[in-house]
């Protein structure tokens, strides 16, 4: 698949098919990861994946309730292990290398004909809890992945002319 279509179709699923994810589909969306750039090429993250069943209803609990993260197949925490360097800008570099580590995977994913979402609405003590994961570190998201259950409508998205200024900030 071309990546401008991978990222035309990525969209975020809330409906999984009852069916596991063949292991190689797997290592290729965590392949997305260890290939995506960090500060400083630090990789300060860790990916828990979480295919057992009472778990990942667990998870979904922990997630406000959100019962469709745990009918995914596998749920993925992405998990920050030094959240103590900011960048030079003042932005904590964990939030951004993640980000981009799991962007990567959710069009790896797509690539892979598989579904995600990105969770951000949960507990994080209680996650933390539920995957042993040490106080010190952070749960940027739950990411559920399965083949997409029932298709669904494309949101809309802005314009260009809406979204981009140049040279400087406009309104």
């Amino acid at each position: 698949m071309e990546l401008k279509e991978a990222i035309r179709k990525r969209q975020s699923i809330r409906d999984y098919e009852d069916k596991p994810v063949p292991e190689e589909k797997l290592k290729n969306v965590l392949e997305a990861a260890r290939l995506a750039p960090s500060a400083n090429n630090r990789q300060p993250w860790k990916f828990v994946i979480v295919k057992e069943r009472k778990r990942r209803q667990e998870l979904a609990q922990a997630a406000n309730g959100q019962t469709f993260i745990g009918e995914a197949p596998i749920i993925i925490a992405a998990v920050a292990t030094n959240v103590e360097h900011i960048m030079t800008c003042g932005v904590p570099s964990y939030a951004v290398d993640l980000a981009i580590a799991v962007d990567h995977m959710t069009l790896a994913a797509v690539d892979e004909g598989l579904g995600t979402c990105w969770i951000g609405a949960f507990s994080q003590q209680r996650v933390k809890e539920i995957l042993g994961i040490p106080a010190e570190y952070r749960v940027v998201t739950l990411f559920p992945l399965g083949f997409p259950g029932k298709e669904r409508e494309f949101k809309v998205r802005k314009s260009l002319e809406e979204i981009v200024c140049y040279e400087t900030f406009q309104e």
